[in-house]
């Protein structure tokens, strides 16, 4: 009952839209950090970003089931609200959680009319199909309800960012903020796929993130990056038998595939022990 109670006093838990609609009503500079649960430092820092900058702050946990293109991969998302409350009921000046039902957020049932151009059928993209289309539509549809007058996402999935930004600041007055990717003492990008990870995978995922992460500093003076990266790709699936999806480098602006390293990143997919995981850097 105590630690119910702790809850109710730090910040306010929402678990459907009359309340929702309610209760922000008042408000109208909202910055909201969307979420799936699995809380860590990286989400925290949005968090931190979001009450920065406006004048309150919400955060929604939902595992939108629109965007997973593999059942088992929806099944398998790690899911915790027990512990993301007790993380989150300790960031001072957080306002609200909400926490909608499947039915909150498909109330009106209309069916989704959004399609990436072939120009965005890259990276990501490419390999999980749908995936972005379920993505954009759960934004909008949780854009509509809270009405923000700022989102805050990480670049870690800098494809997400991109193509939410773009998507967002064109339909709705509301502004897409990216921050930083947030990375553990051995340089590993925090996830949530990362509770996943058995503590030796953990550490084994950690050795391989530091040699990619390597990689940028290789290809400064490359005249062509991509060639050099997929044969870089060939010799991480030797050494470490991974499977890589994509190593690429692309443009920041439009995410072509460029050659140059200003203004690029390397964008990065691969599978370990079946745990997919990305980065870009």
């Amino acid at each position: 009952m105590f630690y119910l109670l702790n809850i109710l006093i730090q910040m306010k838990i929402i678990l459907n839209n009359n309340i929702l609609r309610k209760t922000l009503k008042p408000f109208n500079d909202i910055g909201f950090v969307p979420t799936m649960g699995g809380i860590h430092e990286g989400h925290i820092s949005l968090i931190k970003k979001s009450i920065q900058l406006n004048k309150k702050t919400i955060v929604s946990i939902f595992v939108n089931p629109k965007q997973f293109n593999d059942i088992k991969d929806f099944k398998s998302y790690p899911s915790n609200i027990k512990n993301d409350l007790s993380i989150l009921t300790k960031i001072k000046k957080l306002d609200f959680l909400y926490i909608p039902k499947f039915s909150d957020i498909y109330e009106d049932k209309k069916q989704s009319h959004i399609r990436l151009e072939k120009k965005d059928k890259i990276l990501c993209a490419k390999y999980r199909k749908g995936h972005f289309e379920g993505v954009l539509d759960v934004m909008s549809r949780l854009t509509i309800l809270i009405k923000p007058k700022k989102i805050f996402m990480g670049k870690k999935d800098f494809q997400q960012f991109f193509l939410v930004k773009n998507f967002i600041e064109q339909k709705f007055n509301t502004k897409v903020i990216g921050c930083k990717t947030i990375r553990n003492k051995n340089k590993l990008a925090l996830s949530s796929r990362n509770f996943l990870l058995k503590k030796q995978e953990l550490n084994d995922v950690e050795k391989i993130s530091k040699l990619f992460l390597n990689l940028k500093n290789k290809i400064k003076n490359i005249n062509n990056i991509n060639r050099f990266l997929q044969k870089s790709k060939k010799d991480f699936e030797r050494l470490f038998k991974i499977k890589i999806e994509y190593l690429e480098n692309r443009n920041t602006k439009n995410l072509k595939i460029s050659n140059k390293y200003q203004k690029s990143k390397i964008f990065l997919s691969y599978y370990y022990k079946g745990i997919r995981l990305i980065d870009n850097f």
